[in-house]
């Protein structure tokens, strides 16, 4: 397992009107990366795997102090670490707008102080962001959603900037299909989906394909 992963940003390729850029020519991948923290980092993987265009998702903890934290650690608060999930994607399948679409579309962004049961500084949820242009785009579909979505409140998940990322412990990895009946038990008695099916309706878990 990597120790560290630091947070980067994709090459832009610029090309002539009309042309396919080169890597699209030669089948390569755009692979780029995004981290958001939605509470619980299982449910952000199970939501964002099945996102065509997503090349894996890593459990992890971002945005504290700590180096290296453990579950324990971040758990047990003063690090400043989120639970966050760490997602890898084909650009020329899926756009970073796009992601946050379903980002926003599967929390609830109006809880300050975590996310549906899970409570506390480490659960509560988050966009970092790797660049100017991320951010952005992050502000620009925020401001959107204040605009246009007909919220019952103001939005206060925030935009921040990325740092050190640290992946959680193998357990943590793919925890919803490695314990699939404990992790659908755990979802449904903490009212994740009721609950963004009411902030959301109709639009609860957008762009989601299952």
């Amino acid at each position: 397992m990597k120790q560290l992963i630091h947070i980067w940003a994709g090459l832009v390729v610029t090309v002539a009107l009309g042309a396919a850029p080169a890597w699209a020519q030669q089948g390569v991948v755009d692979e780029r990366e995004a981290v958001f923290a939605g509470g619980c980092f299982w449910c952000v993987e199970a939501d964002f795997d099945h996102v065509p265009g997503v090349l894996s998702t890593t459990s992890g903890y971002t945005g504290g102090t700590t180096a290296k934290p453990t579950y324990r650690d971040v758990t047990a608060g003063g690090t400043g670490h989120r639970e966050a999930v760490l997602i890898t994607y084909d650009a020329s399948k899926v756009t970073y707008e796009e992601l946050l679409g379903v980002f926003w579309r599967s929390i609830d962004p109006l809880d300050g102080g975590g996310q549906f049961c899970d409570r506390g500084t480490s659960y509560k949820s988050a966009i970092f962001v790797a660049n100017a242009s991320e951010r952005e785009v992050a502000e620009r579909t925020k401001a959107a959603i204040e605009r246009d979505a007909g919220l019952e409140a103001p939005i206060v998940t925030t935009i921040e900037d990325g740092g050190p990322f640290y992946p959680a412990e193998d357990y943590h990895q793919n925890y919803y299909k490695k314990n699939s009946v404990r992790y659908k038990f755990y979802r449904f008695s903490c009212g994740r989906d009721s609950r963004i099916k009411a902030v959301w309706g109709e639009q609860a878990h957008a762009g989601i394909e299952k």
